[in-house]
């Protein structure tokens, strides 16, 4: 019964996001470059502009894309004309791109990978895709062919026109399609003798090689292709390229802190030797940066690891969301009711955890804030 009765509720739940994805409301992920997350509510009108790591706090409201400032809207349609009018390769654009010292949505320079990505991405005609990849019932995560996609043309309003879209799609496939499986193969063989690794980051960046999406679709999977080369990778690249990344977000962090703090009212300074944010002389902050893991069958999970020597009185953990790109959301833990150095957080966690959950850290800059004597009188 509790088998059969945990099918049926995937089933309504898969209907019920195909449905929301036909009437073109975003379901995740990071809008783009020359886009931006828009909330609406329930009878569709604006409510405002989401910035990164913020979410919808109300059930009924929707999340859907539109246009970004003008500039960002006539760069990407640039470098659609680039790519496909002018012959322009994704590391030339990239490398404009980065002369003139524009960067990603992200903050980041431009990389023929991230070039690549904004020229195959079905948002900027327009079109809401879902469904590319799925997982049911702790089976392993699966890449779904074309037809199971769950698609709605023309859903948001479009970057490029579609024939522009589509001459880019075509010059990209035929990169591959004019490639045989053995000349496709070697040419990764010889990326790999000369890399001594690969990852799809890898291919991506890679200058005259098909993306790492034609492989996948090529052979089946990444890892199928490399097999058939003889490369066996060891360990997870990306999450050396994630740390890496999380250890520049650190800082960040903090600096925002500080500077929340000190809006507010508060004397906050940062200890160099602790990287403690010690504030108003009273009590002290410290900052852990919980990278986010994917099980194989698509659950997220937060390990966290906390260093007790430092004994800080409130310890901010920043969940990152599931790309590792962005903030998700906060919890402050007091060192009160800090018993392990290990804790593990899941998507929904019990009351005593959750508890401790904040989209935003305006409630520590709130509690941090000094009141004078009389006003407290």
């Amino acid at each position: 019964m509790a088998g059969e009765y945990s099918r049926e509720l995937s089933t309504k739940v898969f209907a019920g996001q195909g449905r929301l994805i036909e009437k073109g409301y975003r379901q995740g992920g990071p809008a783009g470059f020359g886009l931006r997350r828009t909330l609406i509510d329930e009878h569709g009108v604006i409510k405002g502009v989401l910035e990164r790591g913020e979410h919808k706090s109300i059930q009924t409201d929707r999340v859907i894309l539109t246009l970004g400032p003008t500039d960002e809207v006539n760069l990407v349609r640039d470098v659609y004309r680039a790519f496909v009018h002018q012959g322009r390769s994704e590391n030339e654009i990239a490398a404009d791109l980065n002369k003139q010292g524009i960067l990603t949505d992200l903050g980041r320079p431009w990389t023929r990978g991230t070039v690549h990505q904004l020229l195959i991405n079905e948002k900027y005609v327009g079109d809401n895709v879902w469904n590319r990849r799925s997982f049911k019932l702790k089976k392993k995560r699966v890449r779904n062919g074309p037809e199971m996609w769950i698609k709605a043309q023309d859903a948001f309003e479009a970057i490029v026109e579609r024939e522009l879209f589509e001459a880019a799609r075509t010059i990209i496939n035929v990169r591959s399609f004019r490639l045989s499986d053995d000349e496709m193969l070697e040419s990764l063989r010889a990326l790999y003798l000369r890399k001594g690794l690969l990852s799809g980051i890898v291919i991506d960046e890679c200058e005259g090689l098909p993306s790492s999406s034609a492989y996948s679709s090529r052979f089946g999977s990444l890892l199928r292709a490399y097999s058939l080369i003889g490369f066996t990778p060891d360990r997870d690249y990306r999450y050396v390229e994630i740390n890496r990344d999380l250890r520049k977000l650190h800082p960040e962090v903090l600096r925002e802190v500080l500077d929340g703090l000190h809006a507010t009212g508060s004397d906050a300074w940062q200890d160099l030797q602790t990287d403690r944010v010690i504030v108003n002389g009273e009590f002290s902050l410290s900052v852990v940066v919980a990278r986010c893991l994917e099980t194989p069958t698509g659950l997220l999970r937060w390990k966290l690891r906390f260093d007790t020597s430092l004994s800080p009185d409130i310890t901010i953990v920043v969940r990152m969301d599931r790309a590792n790109r962005a903030p998700l959301d906060y919890y402050l833990f007091p060192r009160i009711d800090m018993v392990s150095e290990k804790l593990r957080l899941m998507e929904d966690n019990a009351l005593g955890l959750d508890a401790y959950r904040f989209d935003d850290l305006d409630f520590l800059y709130d509690i941090s804030t000094p009141v004078p004597f009389s006003e407290a009188a």
